[in-house]
């Protein structure tokens, strides 16, 4: 406003002096007024210039304005809005339940797996230890089957070793009841029945069973005979072998301790 109205005074000055120029006709005047008119008009130039150009203070003022004006534009545009804040908010609360909702899933995971291998190991055990039982019952019961057969083998062979045909009649019915013998002893052994050897064998009471000891020559021990025959069944016994064993011959008194005596 200060500068408008030095401009205004301005031009009202040379309006004075240009009514004052056509009214004086001194020359000594005009040429006063005419360098005051020159320096005025020059004045009157600089302050039309500073007058258009803008001023440095205004300048600054409207720079820091318009950087204000970016920057909180730029604030508005990178800060969300209050429903986007809300909504982050509520995502992420979501999100830690949704974690935490996973953890208690995997621990319960975890324990359900440690149970389902625990109950996977103690039916292994289960099935293992069922057909070890059943397997031995079937054992038991498969001896007690063929103790109880071995009696009628027994009989047979009683009957072989005393009985000796006499004539063609006989030898026929001799023959016809060894080979019911022989297939009743091939059934057994396909049972794993087998019969024990041990006529010279030492004595081992794992597997025989001693009846009698007998004066012999074999070394003390050996089974001289076998009374009632043994069997195995597979690798285990099935019935001890009752046996014979040698015992040490006596001595006979030498004549000599027999004339001392006398």
């Amino acid at each position: 406003m200060t500068e408008t109205n030095n401009y205004m005074e301005i031009d009202q000055e040379v309006k004075e002096l240009n009514n004052n120029l056509s009214s004086e006709n001194t020359e000594d005047l005009i040429l006063d007024d005419t360098e005051e008119v020159t320096d005025l008009n020059q004045e009157l130039q600089e302050l039309e210039q500073n007058t258009s150009a803008p001023h440095p203070d205004t300048a600054t003022i409207d720079e820091i304005k318009s950087e204000e004006e970016v920057t909180t534009a730029e604030t508005e545009e990178n800060s969300p809005p209050e429903d986007e804040n809300e909504e982050i908010k509520l995502l992420q609360t979501e999100i830690a339940h949704l974690k935490e909702q996973l953890t208690i899933q995997q621990e319960q995971n975890q324990a359900i797996q440690g149970q389902y291998m625990r109950l996977t190991a103690d039916f292994d055990n289960y099935r293992r230890r069922t057909s070890k039982e059943k397997e031995e019952l079937e054992t038991q019961v498969k001896k007690k089957t063929i103790t109880e057969l071995l009696s009628v083998v027994d009989n047979f062979e009683r009957a072989r070793s005393h009985i000796k045909p006499a004539n063609d009649g006989e030898m026929v019915i001799h023959r016809s009841y060894q080979g019911v013998y022989k297939n009743f002893v091939d059934a057994l052994k396909k049972l794993g029945v087998s019969a024990m050897r041990p006529e010279g064998q030492i004595f081992d009471p794992n597997f025989h069973e001693a009846m009698l000891r007998e004066s012999s020559p074999e070394p003390e021990g050996t089974v001289l005979e076998q009374l009632v025959r043994g069997y195995m069944l597979n690798e285990e016994v099935l019935r001890y072998a009752m046996v014979k064993v040698a015992a040490p011959m006596e001595n006979d008194t030498p004549p000599e301790n027999e004339e001392k005596n006398e």
